[in-house]
Parts: C-alpha cells; sequence; structure tokens
C-alpha cells in the first residue's frame, strides 16, 4: 500500500512542546488506526522531532466483517515506521497503541491464525450477542463489567469464533489486540492493558479491575488470558530478535500501550472529571473521564488510562468514511467539497441524514441499523449532500452527549481532535448543533503522541499534556444557528424509530445479496 512520510525538525514544531531538555531523552509512539498507522519521534520536552505515516487496507470480507491482517497490515506499519523514524533519534522507550477493542487469535507462540477482527464496527456476532446476554443476564453483565453486549465487545466474537471457526478456537493460545500484538512482536510478553480489557464484556470485572474468571470460562473456555497491566506501564524490553527486526536496540522498555481514543485522550490531557474527547476519524468517539463506573444501557463504562481511573466512552459506527464515501461517489476532493458545503446554509437547504452507514454503535447500538437522507429533491446537489452528511454526524455527537447527561456525567470541556478537526467546517457544524464549544490542541492527531507521553512517565520524566501539547483555538457555537438546529435535531431523533422496522428489512436483504 502507499506510504506517505513527511519530517518536522524542532524550529517546525511551534506550540508543540517546551523544547529540547538537556540530557537529549527521546521517545516514540505509534499508533495503529483503521485505514492508516502514525509515529511520532518526541524529545523529553515533549518538541516533535520526526514524524511518519503509512495507509494501509482494511478487508471487508462479507457483508458486517470488518477485518485486519495483523502480520501484514499491524507489524509491517510498526516495522516501516521505525525504518523512517529511527534515522532520526534512538528512543530510550516507546509505546504502541492500536485500533480496539479487537480479536486475534494466535498461537502459543504469538502468530496469527487468522485475520484480526475488528472493533464494534465488525457486527458478524449478532446472534451471540443475544445469546450470551440470555445466558449471562443482562443485568448481571453491566453488574460485572458495566456495559451492555453490542458489537463492541470483544465477548460475542469469541463465541462466534468458537461456532463457526472451531478449529481456529481449537488452536487458540494467545489472545491479542493491535497494541498487544506489537508488545509481543517487540518484547514477547504476553499481557493486555486494563483499558482493553474492560472492552472484552462481559470478560472483565470493572470495579475488582481483574479479568471475571467466571464468565471468561462462559464466553472462551480453557483460553489462556493474558497477563493485566495498566497503559503505562512498562510491559518488557525489545528483544535481540525485535532488535533485528526493526533497527531498535534490544532492551528499550516498551509500555502496555491501549486503545487509540484513550491514548488520545492522553495526548491533549483530557484527565480531570467531566473532561471529553470528540475524535472526528474514519469513525466518531467519544471518551469522558468519570470519578466512578458510570453504568447507563447506551454507553461504555471501562477503565482509564492511569491506575484506578474510569471513563465512560461513545463510539458511532462511522463518520469520516462517510465523507470518503461521498467523496469517491461524486469525484471530487475534500478542500472542494468543503468549500461547496460552506456555501450551503444551516439545514442544507431541508436535508436531513441519519448516519448509520454501517449500523451505529452508541446510544442506539443497532447493528442493522441504516443509512437514510430525508427530503431529497432534484434541486440538490453534492454540496447539499456533503454538508446533510456532516449535520447528520453532529447530530450523532449531541445524542451521545445526551446519553451523557442522562447517565449524570456534566460535559464542562470538550477537546476535539483528529484528522477531522483540519478545515474548520466540520467542527463548527459541531459545535453549532450540540451548542458548546470545542477546544483545539496544537497536535490533534494525537494518539502516537499520548503514547510517547505515556512512555515519557514511564522513564520518570515530568510530561505533561498542557505543555506537550497546548490549546491553541476554541470552537464557538453561533446561537443564531443552534437554535435552527434544535428543530433538526427533534426530526433527526425521531427518524430512527420511526424508520427502523424498513432498515431492518432493508439489512436482511443486504445480507442476502450483498453489493458486488
Amino acid at each position: 500500500m502507499p506510504q506517505h512520510f513527511f519530517l518536522l525538525t524542532s524550529t517546525e514544531c511551534t506550540g508543540l512542546g517546551s523544547g529540547t531538555v538537556p540530557d537529549g531523552t527521546l521517545v516514540l509512539g505509534i499508533d495503529i488506526g483503521t485505514s492508516s498507522s502514525k509515529g511520532v519521534l518526541v524529545d523529553g520536552g515533549g518538541t516533535v522531532v520526526a514524524r511518519a505515516e503509512t495507509e494501509h487496507a482494511t478487508s471487508f470480507p462479507q457483508p458486517g466483517w470488518v477485518e485486519h491482517d495483523a502480520e501484514g497490515v499491524w507489524w509491517s506499519d510498526v516495522t516501516a515506521l521505525l525504518r523512517e523514524l529511527l534515522p532520526h533519534g534512538t528512543p530510550d522507550a516507546l509505546g504502541v497503541s492500536g485500533i480496539g477493542p479487537v480479536l486475534l487469535p494466535a498461537d502459543a507462540e504469538g502468530r496469527p491464525l487468522r485475520p484480526a477482527i475488528l472493533y464494534g464496527v465488525d457486527t458478524r456476532a449478532t446472534r451471540e450477542i443475544a445469546e450470551l446476554t440470555e445466558e449471562v443476564g443482562a443485568e448481571a453483565v453491566v453488574a460485572r463489567g458495566g456495559t451492555p453486549l453490542s458489537s463492541q465487545a470483544v465477548g460475542p466474537k469469541w463465541r462466534w469464533l468458537q461456532r463457526h471457526e472451531p478449529d481456529v478456537y481449537a488452536r487458540t493460545e494467545r489472545f491479542l489486540m493491535a497494541s498487544s500484538y506489537a508488545v509481543h512482536r517487540l518484547t514477547g510478553e504476553y499481557v493486555l492493558d486494563h483499558h482493553s480489557a474492560s472492552q472484552c464484556d462481559p470478560m472483565y470485572d470493572l470495579e475488582a479491575a481483574d479479568w471475571a474468571r467466571d464468565l471468561a470460562d462462559v464466553v472462551a473456555p480453557g483460553l489462556p488470558l493474558p497477563r493485566l497491566v495498566w497503559p503505562g506501564e512498562v510491559a518488557g524490553t525489545v528483544t535481540d530478535d525485535a532488535a533485528r527486526a526493526t533497527g531498535l536496540p534490544a532492551g528499550v522498555p516498551v509500555i502496555a500501550g491501549t486503545v487509540d481514543a484513550w491514548a488520545e485522550a492522553a495526548s491533549v490531557g483530557v484527565t480531570g472529571a467531566g473532561d471529553t474527547m470528540v475524535m472526528y476519524g474514519t469513525t466518531m468517539f467519544l471518551v469522558q473521564v468519570t470519578d466512578a463506573p458510570v453504568r447507563h444501557p447506551a454507553l461504555w463504562a471501562t477503565r482509564g488510562v492511569a491506575p484506578g481511573s474510569f471513563t465512560t466512552a461513545a463510539g458511532m459506527a462511522t463518520s469520516g468514511a462517510i465523507t470518503a464515501w461521498l467523496r469517491d461517489l461524486v469525484g471530487a476532493d475534500y478542500a472542494t467539497l468543503l468549500d461547496e458545503a460552506a456555501d450551503v446554509p444551516p439545514g442544507a437547504r431541508g436535508l436531513l441524514l441519519l448516519p448509520y452507514f454501517a449500523g451505529e454503535r452508541t446510544p442506539i447500538l443497532d447493528p442493522d441499523a441504516r443509512g437514510l437522507v430525508l427530503g431529497l429533491t432534484t434541486g440538490h446537489g453534492r454540496a447539499e449532500l456533503y454538508r446533510a452528511a456532516l449535520e447528520g454526524i453532529a447530530h450523532g455527537v449531541r445524542h451521545n452527549l445526551e446519553a451523557f447527561r442522562d447517565a449524570g456525567g456534566p460535559v464542562p470541556r470538550l477537546v476535539a481532535v483528529g484528522g477531522g478537526t483540519r478545515g474548520g467546517l466540520w467542527t463548527q457544524i459541531v459545535s453549532d448543533v450540540i451548542g458548546q464549544p470545542q477546544e483545539i490542541p496544537a497536535d490533534t492527531t494525537g494518539a502516537a503522541l499520548g503514547d510517547a507521553l505515556l512512555a515519557a512517565r514511564a522513564l520518570g520524566l515530568d510530561a505533561d499534556a498542557a505543555s506537550w501539547n497546548p490549546i491553541v483555538a476554541t470552537v464557538t457555537p453561533d446561537p443564531e444557528r443552534t437554535a435552527r438546529y434544535d428543530a433538526f435535531h427533534e426530526h433527526y431523533r425521531a427518524l430512527y424509530p420511526a424508520t427502523a422496522d424498513a432498515a431492518h428489512f432493508l439489512a436482511e436483504q443486504q445480507r442476502w445479496a450483498p453489493p458486488g
């Protein structure tokens, strides 16, 4: 796949740190994403010395299936990024984050036995979700893990694997995710961080911060579970074999890492109770820090990055994926579409879009929901459609924030991150729809930066997100536009329940007659 790299010298990193520290300490962070992976080399004061990025393919072998080749995507990306970054300096520690939660079955040596089954965008385990909910009990699932079973949960995917690929399951000796697979390849250690484990419902006990061994045996009998560590904890050191494969020196400490959104939250200082991160990417993701577990039927209660911490999370199945689909459909680039959409008034000249193009995760938890554009006429063109897509995603963000508030969590502070924050229109539309400001940090694609920050702390450095990645802008809502969007939002909330039966019928037809 094509690879795209660029280098920043320290003089080009204004606002991204406090300068080079005298001892020359360097830390490295890598984030494995859905469609690309990124890496940064950072000095001990938070200045980014070099960056690299590589694109990769995601596989969709059947409707509802979304997979990655762990060797050909995850490990290939790690080694490619290291080849680009290491000539600019040797790290004293490194961390890797990645998409999650995902399920990668591997043998005792950590060799993948099949492609990794991705997070909530993979909806193959619908039957198993219902089955395990009945078997364990809906209340028991929430009481132990904090979260109802959905396509985001790993447990039902294990049950699916047993049922549909029993030979693979019989040979499985390791359960890995994107970050822990990289850690295993680098160090030989079989570990998983507490946050990632807390998304393995119903296999993890949220209050006890440990595997729920009784429920894990129901979901994945006989599976040797990984040792649990916290995301910023040193999991091991680079082995001689990994050193030869990557160019890293043997013995370099490697932290456990975690799921990308939580590494991103660390990179922007989302650490106080109520602090909420909105991540604009292929999917839209929200993470809110809480003082204690928050149990809500439409949200995910998880462990946080710091030992003893908790978060509440929400995730939409599509966001940037819809804008990419529209871009390819109409044959125009993003800059052109954004310029055209900016000239369309709020409300997209009477269009309303449900962004459920791959089902929906929170807050409706319906893998068979489907996208909808209401109000189309022959007078509408690509500009109106693109604006309607951005607005529909924004209404989805508002729906999730309403769920946060219903759960008792105020949202006093929003920090926006991700590639979708570039350009300005999308973030402005979101602030207008939700009626709340969003803070923009200097580095908005910082999961890899968060990995480097955690690695720096593991070395004992006083690494602070406020100095590493300060807030540089605030997107303020326009009250008149917010008032206009309030009326649209009322109809947005009504559309899904009014059309769910038809969407489910169409989803079933798609299973019988998959596209292509």
